[in-house]
């Protein structure tokens, strides 16, 4: 049977009253509303943390991540492992729309990925690039203002997701192969019907590994 001390609960509360400070406080600070850490304590809704509040608890409260409910996956074990390797976010969006003249590509900021985590997916961090999705034209899966992690590792083609460069326009599409040197480009919303093109219009810039955005 677990202690108090391995109760992320009860762990959360002696940090907060050994720091004198309020569950009110944390909440904000881990950008959520004020009764939301009174609501993990009392009602156990999160049933756990996620990792960016763990993260954030731990440094604020000196007390560590595993004793705030991570797993072995987590933070700390990641940095053991290799660390993390920051991904570019690049200063531009792949249209999911009608077409989008490409911006440079200009880091802006980064995105950090378990170095542990990019191994079991077969991905090298200094091919990867994160780039932010424009438009309707894929959704549900991929929205206005997702991101995505796109892989530029020189694999051999396969149908699936990809940013391309298309003239001028930087698009992300399911790119099917036609045979005969002609590719399909096709939006997962109906309302924007299938693009054929041939292959030496159309620049496969990298195929999409991962996103992410706001639910």
């Amino acid at each position: 049977m677990a202690s108090h001390a391995d109760d992320p609960r009860e762990v959360l509360l002696a940090a907060a009253k050994a720091a004198d400070t309020s569950l009110s406080r944390l909440s904000v600070l881990i950008g959520r509303n004020p009764s939301y850490l009174h609501q993990f304590v009392t009602r156990g809704s999160p049933r756990r943390l996620d990792e960016r509040a763990r993260r954030i608890l731990s440094q604020f409260l000196q007390v560590s991540e595993r004793s705030l409910g991570a797993e072995e996956n987590s933070h700390a074990e990641a940095a053991a492992d290799g660390g993390w390797a920051e991904i570019p976010r690049l200063d531009l969006g792949a249209s999911a729309g009608g077409g989008a003249v490409a911006m440079e590509e200009t880091p802006y900021d980064a995105l950090r990925f378990s170095r542990r985590w990019l191994r079991t997916q077969g991905l090298t961090a200094d091919r990867l690039s994160v780039i932010r999705v424009a438009g309707d034209s894929m959704e549900p899966v991929l929205r206005d203002g997702d991101e995505i992690l796109v892989d530029r590792s020189a694999h051999r083609f396969r149908d699936g997701l990809h940013v391309v460069r298309l003239g001028d326009a930087l698009l992300v599409k399911r790119v099917a192969s036609q045979g005969f040197g002609r590719v399909m480009l096709i939006s997962e919303n109906k309302a924007y019907p299938p693009v054929e093109v041939a292959t030496e219009e159309l620049e496969i810039i990298g195929r999409v590994v991962w996103k992410g955005g706001r639910v």
